[in-house]
């Protein structure tokens, strides 16, 4: 059974910068995609990015392409979510997640979700 557990949210101003991290333990981290999904106050939970197993693939959202990067590291079983030039909007609990399959992984594993506050 494969537990994720995701760190390095917090509270930020606008413009500013975060790095989430999502903690592998009791699986093969390495044969997994990996996504993040966010949801806000009273918003169904969204897609942000996911990555191929290999790292070799990625998707994002529309709402965040070209200020959040989604990376791993099969080495440290950790996938990352760069953040950058954060807006109000982006607030959200962010939830990592894996499973097999590409591009539309069974995401099978779930994370417990780490808060992001973006102040304006």
């Amino acid at each position: 059974q494969v537990q994720l557990v995701e760190s390095g949210g917090g509270l930020v101003q606008a413009g500013g910068s975060l790095r989430l991290s999502c903690a592998a333990s009791g699986g093969t981290f390495n044969r997994y995609t990996m996504a993040w999904f966010r949801q806000a106050p009273g918003q169904e939970r969204r897609l942000v990015a996911r990555i191929a197993w290999s790292g070799g693939a990625t998707y994002y959202a529309e709402s965040v392409k070209g200020r959040f990067t989604i990376s791993r590291d099969n080495a440290k079983n950790t996938v990352y979510l760069q953040m950058n030039s954060l807006q109000p909007e982006d607030t959200a609990v962010y939830y990592c997640a894996g499973g097999s399959g590409w591009p539309y992984p069974q995401l099978d594993y779930w994370g417990q979700g780490t808060q992001v506050t973006v102040s304006s």
